[in-house]
């Protein structure tokens, strides 16, 4: 398959620059590994999944490292948590050395947990996510973003099922104890159907007969691993009584369309997840952006108890707000921007000082090129591709 650059390519160089090491998180089949070998093709590469490497390493971890010419590529590190500490006494010993060691994994929290332990202010952090349509205009709405679903799309059926094997097999027991994986695969295609909703652990548990703690620590799997996406309210004391609960999407739309049985355009289109499933794409096409500008991950919701919802808000410089309400249709009318609205009037009454509130409606794209983007006063209408670009 053919590289194509990656938006994170100009933060990992930096990062190698200023730090001795680069920790680069992010879902598996992301494109980590052929991102790093593409930027740096003379770094050692080592494969922490492969048991001879593994077996050598924990019988001799100063033998084996002792060995290794830097820079290396030390992939799936998580897989061996005990060599944190063993490249920490080597950068240890020649601080001044930048750009050592490369270090990749695909489940952020116990990843996580040995940079903060051992590696804190000597790698940076950044995560990798699959394609977005800033990088090629092959990302869709059906097939999502992994780069082996972009490139074969007429495979992608077959490219699904078999990540979610091993998926299931590898990474899922690897995190914690899932004794039957049949329920955690009901688990998953019940997920896949509240895509887009607020999150109740209660509604999920009650279908599958299991526990509610057990519901809590299967969304931390699929969260650990980068498979779902958690949108936080917006709290804000604006004389109204919120909602309080996240939202949940799948994290890739390609693949919440074949958990649901979406296989095809025509599928999609007469879906009644359509909706959903444009909100979530929207949603991961922000959160790449953001990943991808090397920025943390600032995206909320907002739901009164009254009804009153904007799907997205995004925090900008300066206390300025970017509202954000998504529409799987093609035609939009000002009545799809009353609730942004009403929200950014209220935001505006409370907050005095707010640089500005931007009100986008966000939809799937027209045939025919727009006269005016202007669909309301301060309400901008874009084709989703346009919006996206400019986030």
């Amino acid at each position: 398959m053919r590289y194509l650059p990656r938006e994170l390519e100009k933060q990992v160089v930096r990062a190698m620059r200023d730090f001795s090491a680069v920790v680069l998180t992010g879902p598996r089949r992301a494109g980590k590994t052929c991102l790093l070998r593409h930027l740096f093709p003379k770094a050692g590469y080592f494969l922490l999944e492969d048991p001879d490497i593994v077996a050598r390493l924990r019988a001799d971890p100063h033998g084996f490292l002792d060995a290794v010419k830097t820079p290396a590529i030390l992939d799936e590190v998580q897989n061996v948590p005990e060599v944190f500490a063993h490249v920490r006494a080597r950068i240890d010993r020649q601080p001044q050395r930048r750009g050592q060691w490369l270090l990749t994994g695909s489940q952020e929290a116990p990843l996580m947990q040995g940079v903060t332990e051992s590696m804190a202010g000597r790698a940076a952090v950044l995560q990798l996510l699959p394609f977005s349509s800033r990088e090629t205009s092959k990302v869709s709405l059906l097939h999502g973003g992994y780069p082996e679903a972009v490139a074969r799309p007429g495979g992608a059926r077959l490219w699904f099922s078999s990540y979610l094997q091993t998926y299931l097999e590898r990474d899922v027991r690897a995190v914690t104890a899932v004794k039957d994986l049949a329920t955690f695969r009901r688990f998953l295609a019940l997920l896949a159907s509240r895509h887009g909703q607020v999150l109740n652990k209660t509604d999920l548990a009650a279908p599958l007969g299991v526990s509610v703690p057990t519901i809590a620590q299967w969304l931390g799997v699929l969260e650990t691993t980068a498979q779902i996406l958690i949108v936080p309210p917006f709290y804000e004391n604006l004389g109204k009584r919120l909602i309080k609960s996240p939202k949940v999407f799948v994290a890739d739309s390609g693949l919440a369309c074949h958990l649901l049985g979406i296989d095809s355009t025509v599928e999609l289109t007469k879906s009644p997840f359509q909706g959903a499933l444009f909100e979530g794409f929207i949603a991961a096409e922000i959160v790449k952006a953001q990943a991808n500008a090397g920025r943390r991950r600032e995206l909320y919701y907002f739901r009164d108890e009254q009804g009153l919802e904007v799907d997205f808000l995004l925090p900008g410089r300066g206390g300025a707000i970017s509202l954000v309400e998504c529409k799987a249709a093609r035609t939009v009318t000002p009545s799809d921007a009353a609730p942004m609205q009403r929200l950014a009037a209220a935001l505006r009454q409370k907050r005095p000082r707010t640089t500005s509130v931007e009100l986008h409606l966000v939809h799937q794209p027209q045939r025919a090129p727009l006269v005016t983007q202007a669909v309301a006063p301060g309400v901008r209408a874009w084709a989703w591709r346009d919006f996206v670009r400019q986030i």
